[in-house]
């Protein structure tokens, strides 16, 4: 299983899913279940939108606006948007 999500990059230990599903309802090794459910992603839009959501996100989970300005930034480097 990957270390983490190809969409957001939460690591999908944290994920009380396990993971997202995919169309068949199988788990999906790549993506959490946040971001990928019944086979399709949950999100659709632009990185840049996808990361302003993430990070409003963890604001409200209470992460510092540091670390989730961090977490956001290296998105553009994951697979569903390197050739964004």
């Amino acid at each position: 299983m990957s270390k983490m999500c190809g969409s957001c990059g939460m690591p999908l230990s944290k994920d009380p899913q396990g993971g997202g599903t995919n169309a068949d309802g199988s788990k999906n090794e790549n993506y959490c279940s946040y971001c990928y459910a019944d086979g399709k992603f949950t999100f659709e839009g632009t990185l840049p939108e996808f990361r302003d959501f993430c990070y409003k996100v963890m604001l409200e989970g209470g992460t510092p606006k540091f670390l989730a300005w961090l977490y956001t930034r290296g998105m553009k480097r994951l697979p569903r948007w390197k050739n964004a």
